[in-house]
């Protein structure tokens, strides 16, 4: 009985100190910027927006057996030295790997709506010694990113679950920096079954005045890889102007 109290007591000091660790982890994430525009000045999405349902698309093993990263950074160009914008990072799969791939002279910010997923992630990068990576947290229609910050910002499956997609795109255009690019990746299918159709995400992006520059499909099922140049300087519509898209995929 004594030896069961004893683990008992150790599992209990391991616990509340394992909760110390995230509350001072909660402590340090919060907004990188202050609020952009907000989302009652935008028209709403005309087409069904996804659950965030969990923090990770699929096993690491399996997306790495794809090669998802290399691919992304290869077509994407991605290299040492940029600042890149992980939107939407959740357990952090491309943020541990953008990390290693910008190396000391460069950073990631791994930015998510959703609190808890930062905490982790910041707990594994501290495990893992990325001492590169910044974390934001956002809201559903701006990611709170600091001005002028990204040469690349990279959304991978999860711009079906934006909530205000003319939003928070709007108030993302401030935060890349002159030449900068957006990568998103996701599937061929409605936004109801977790994906963006191609001809969507044109339409929702070029509504905000987001120029595309290239589509790329990826190995396996990892989808496409749209990459979009920012409105220009002072080229941002006003928000009443931009018209919502119509969903003409037959969503469920």
């Amino acid at each position: 009985m004594p030896g069961r109290q004893m683990i008992a007591l150790v599992r209990a000091a391991m616990f509340i100190a394992a909760l110390d660790v995230a509350c001072a982890y909660a402590a340090d994430i919060g907004y990188l910027a202050p609020p952009g525009v907000p989302a009652k000045e935008f028209p709403s999405p005309q087409r069904p927006v996804a659950q965030i349902v969990s923090p990770t698309r699929a096993s690491e093993e399996r997306r790495d057996s794809l090669n998802e990263a290399g691919e992304i950074a290869r077509l994407l160009d991605l290299k040492s030295g940029m600042t890149i914008g992980d939107i939407g990072a959740g357990s952090g799969y491309h943020t541990v790997r953008l990390s290693r791939l910008v190396g000391p002279t460069g950073s990631v910010i791994a930015q998510d709506v959703t609190r808890r997923y930062l905490i982790a992630l910041a707990m594994r990068t501290q495990r893992l010694k990325l001492i590169n990576v910044r974390f934001a947290l956002g809201e559903p229609h701006d990611p709170r990113l600091p001005a002028s910050s990204l040469d690349v910002a990279l959304l991978v499956h999860m711009y079906h679950e934006i909530a205000q997609p003319y939003a928070f795109l709007y108030n993302l255009a401030p935060a890349l920096k002159r030449g900068a690019r957006v990568g998103i990746v996701d599937l061929e299918r409605p936004t109801s079954e977790h994906g963006t159709p191609i001809e969507l995400l044109r339409c929702e992006l070029a509504a905000v005045g987001y120029r595309e520059i290239a589509t790329h499909q990826l190995a396996g099922d990892g989808g496409y890889l749209a990459e979009f140049s920012p409105p220009e300087v002072g080229g941002l519509k006003s928000p009443r102007d931009i018209v919502a898209c119509g969903d003409r995929t037959g969503a469920r």
